[in-house]
């Protein structure tokens, strides 16, 4: 079975960071999606998403995102049943967040020019596990830093070494 979500979007507000009993850090925040296909009355239709991140990944997207902030979030899909406060069940969907990039560049973000979506940057909370890791669509590859995606950390199977320009022993 797969229970995976990826979604890119802007924050409807700032994230609301508390903490549990125990101290852990928990960041709830919405993020808006606009559908692939327009509506009935020719507008496009947005999806209002909610997410929760937990520890390290939490006290990320506290400190590094803010209403209207483009954020990539991946993670699990988590249905929750409850009682509202005359009785009702009520059932609510939320994403239970692994991992978030930033889905624009710091110059866009500051306002400088729109880049078009090779010039978005990425950048990625701290690994709850310890190891590196890239965004799951980027291959384990970090491409420089005129487009595509861009993974702060080490790069999964780094094998490349820098090569001067006077080496002589180059194959082609």
């Amino acid at each position: 079975m797969l229970n995976h979500i990826i979604i890119m979007g802007r924050l409807t507000r700032d994230p609301e960071l508390r903490r549990t009993q125990s101290g852990t850090a928990v960041a709830r925040f919405t993020v808006a999606v606009d559908r692939d296909v327009k509506g009935q009355n020719g507008e496009r239709e947005t999806d209002f998403i909610d997410c929760v991140a937990w520890s390290q990944r939490g006290e990320f997207v506290s400190k590094y995102f803010q209403k209207g902030s483009m954020i990539i979030v991946a993670g699990r899909l988590q249905v929750r049943d409850w009682t509202d406060k005359e009785g009702g069940k009520r059932r609510s969907a939320e994403i239970n967040v692994d991992n978030t990039w930033f889905g624009e560049s710091r110059r866009d973000r500051d306002g400088g020019s729109q880049g078009s979506y090779q010039n978005y940057g990425g950048a990625q909370s701290a690994p709850s596990y310890g190891g590196p890791q890239t965004p799951p669509y980027a291959g384990g590859y970090n491409p420089p830093s005129q487009g595509g995606f861009q993974s702060y950390g080490e790069p999964a199977g780094n094998d490349f070494a820098e090569l001067s320009e006077d080496d002589g022993d180059l194959p082609f």
